[in-house]
């Protein structure tokens, strides 16, 4: 799957001078042309212009919401690195390690518990036996 990265910019508010352009449409039209080409030249492909609410602050404690105007641009990025197979797979056995190491017991917490209260380490010394 295509992933990509975006970019968000404001929209202009006022149009932008230039040489033969005269009309506040035309300089409008050439202040969205020129963020469009300016950002199409660093890789960014235009994707939509969205108006968002956002809230200002009026005064010292009043607050209103206004509406700014979002141009949206995207470009592709590399594709996320997957984790390598090897790390996913179980681990296949060794054969160079002999097969004939018996497995490793295993006890329940029960007979642990069992197993350490039959033996008083002090008592099965016999350093420590008053026989």
């Amino acid at each position: 799957m295509q992933a990509f990265e975006y970019s968000v910019v404001p929209a202009p508010k006022k149009g932008l001078k230039a040489k033969g352009v005269r009309s506040t449409e035309d300089r409008f039209a050439n202040a969205l042309e020129t963020i469009m080409n300016e950002k199409g030249a660093d890789g960014w492909e235009y994707v939509r212009t969205d108006t968002l609410p956002a809230e200002e602050r009026t005064g010292l404690t009043g607050s209103k919401t206004v509406y700014q105007n979002m141009m949206v641009f995207r470009r592709p990025v590399a594709a996320v690195a997957e984790a390598p197979k090897a790390l996913l797979e179980a681990p296949k056995p060794d054969p160079e390690i002999e097969d004939d190491v018996p497995p490793i017991a295993t006890f329940s917490a029960r007979e642990d518990r069992t197993a350490a209260n039959d033996v008083d380490p002090l008592v099965a010394d016999p350093k420590f036996r008053n026989d």
